[in-house]
């Protein structure tokens, strides 16, 4: 079978994935929202494999089409018919209707799924926190909890925007849980009385030692299954917490060692990313008893500067600072740091909570496969909503039925010995070639442009306009695939060794 078979989300760029879809609102079967979700989310196969029997687009007059808000510019009807021709046709496994291999484990409590709401704006309320474990969120890492008088700044918000409007990176200046103690222990009691299947995760910030135990055993008191300890917020307005006590593993240590003092639930150290390493802090928060840890917080950051007014985004009365960026932008940064905390032997053991860019179940997959239990998502929620929920756990599930996984704490650090932290491990003596399909390529010359001035010159257009590769020049770096924007170059499937002629 062939598991990279699948429809991608430029395919269906222009729908904006409305709430209350038009689209929906006038199909007798009620699948176009469903189905330009799960493409977008690039959950195509598990969506194909969850289609009726028979076609109903067969015979249908696109009304969907006619209905969208972007009437004209979205295809439905002919992504539901490539569902059916491309990807179902060629699917070896039904949709299973069997979740329970999503079953996670964090820190020796189960988990229906590994989908966590991050300690952010998402987690912040009572209603917020139940409309999220409706739809089918495991459980939620609460806005952090202080002591703190709290004033958030307006705007706080700024973002890094792809061609058709979706976020890729987002930074936000904002601070912590702007609720009472009091009120948030009120909200955790409803919560755990409300949905006591559901994991709550306390996230929590003291101004001292006394004040980080006595935290963590008021959290215990009201339901909390476990604690997290921000020790990476990088937007305080007073110094010496949140990211500046995550830059000093004396201080995560102490920190550590006094919120398990308060506590006999499972304990998390929530690093931050803004350091050369997180193991050096990683390994204090062990020393200091933490059951595990969080990874990654966001990245301080500055998204833009007005040209004309000279003030970085989010502009807040002529005055802008450093923020947390975030959003599938900062994924490979936040793969780095956990393969990293995963992959040291001192930390062996220690549940890893995995965060930083995830959207689709194949992000989150990518840190399960580098060594995280669990996996929290915020940016994608603010984004796209709580509904995100259902591609995740559909489009895990169905590639844990496909690859034969009884349960995804199988594929658990699946990566790990593939890493290293240095590129001297990799085999140098031989290429692998790009290979052009001629029927897709539409003659751009993208491949050209970006081989002669980033590459090695070793492609020129035939008479039609067509790729052709000069194989003594070509070094298979592969930038011409990359670039392509049809998709329309693959790699080869042999290797080509650099004692038969390739310089």
């Amino acid at each position: 079978m062939s598991f990279e078979k699948r429809i991608y989300r430029s395919d269906a760029a222009n729908c904006v994935l409305c709430g209350g879809a038009r689209c929906e609102s006038v199909c007798s079967v009620k699948l176009p929202a469903k189905i330009l979700r799960g493409i977008w989310f690039d959950n195509s196969r598990s969506t194909a494999a969850d289609l009726p029997e028979d076609n109903p687009c067969i015979n249908c007059s696109a009304s969907c089409e006619e209905a969208c808000v972007r009437s004209g510019r979205v295809p439905i009807r002919e992504l539901i018919m490539k569902l059916y021709t491309d990807i179902r046709s060629g699917l070896d496994v039904p949709a299973p209707s069997d979740y329970s291999r999503l079953k996670a484990d964090f820190c020796g409590i189960e988990l229906e799924n590994p989908f966590l709401l991050s300690s952010s704006v998402v987690a912040s309320t009572y209603d917020m926190c139940a409309r999220a474990f409706e739809a089918g969120w495991a459980g939620a890492a609460f806005k952090t909890i202080c002591s703190l008088d709290i004033h958030e700044a307006s705007p706080r918000f700024s973002a890094i925007k792809g061609i058709n409007g979706e976020i890729i990176g987002f930074k936000n200046i904002e601070q912590l849980s702007d609720h009472s103690v009091a009120e948030n222990m009120e909200i955790f009691r409803k919560l755990k009385q409300n949905y006591p299947s559901k994991f709550i995760l306390a996230s929590i910030m003291g101004k001292d030692e006394a004040e980080w135990e006595e935290l963590a055993g008021l959290c215990e008191q009201n339901g909390a299954d476990a604690v997290e300890l921000n020790f990476s917020c990088p937007n305080m307005a007073e110094g010496g917490l949140g990211s500046d006590i995550g830059q000093i593993p004396e201080l995560v240590e102490q920190l550590t060692r006094a919120a398990k003092r308060g506590c006999s639930i499972p304990v998390l150290a929530k690093l931050t990313p803004n350091v050369a390493s997180m193991i050096p802090a990683g390994e204090a928060a062990m020393r200091g008893g933490a059951n595990g840890i969080a990874a990654i917080n966001t990245i301080k950051s500055i998204t833009g500067v007005n040209p004309h007014t000279y003030v970085a985004a989010p502009a807040v009365h002529g005055m802008s600072a450093l923020g947390g960026y975030s959003g599938n932008a900062v994924k490979p940064i936040a793969l780095r740091f956990v393969s990293e905390l995963a992959g040291d032997n001192e930390l062996k053991g220690m549940h890893i909570s995995g965060m930083g860019g995830i959207e689709t179940w194949k992000d989150a997959l990518e840190f399960i496969l580098l060594g995280c239990g669990s996996v929290q998502v915020t940016t994608a929620v603010m984004q796209y909503g709580y509904r995100i929920i259902d591609d995740l756990k559909s489009g895990l599930n169905y590639y844990l039925a496909e690859k034969g996984f009884g349960s995804v704490k199988e594929a658990v650090g699946l990566a790990l010995d593939a890493i290293s932290d240095t590129t001297d491990v990799l085999e140098r003596d031989t290429v692998l070639f790009p290979v052009f399909d001629h029927d897709k390529c539409i003659s751009c010359g993208r491949c050209l442009i970006s081989c002669s001035d980033g590459g090695h010159s070793a492609i020129e257009l035939d008479q039609y306009g067509k790729p052709k590769l000069i194989g003594s020049r070509c070094v298979g770096c592969h930038l011409c695939l990359i670039v392509c924007p049809e998709r329309a170059i693959k790699k080869a499937k042999k290797r080509i060794t650099r004692k038969n002629g390739i310089h």
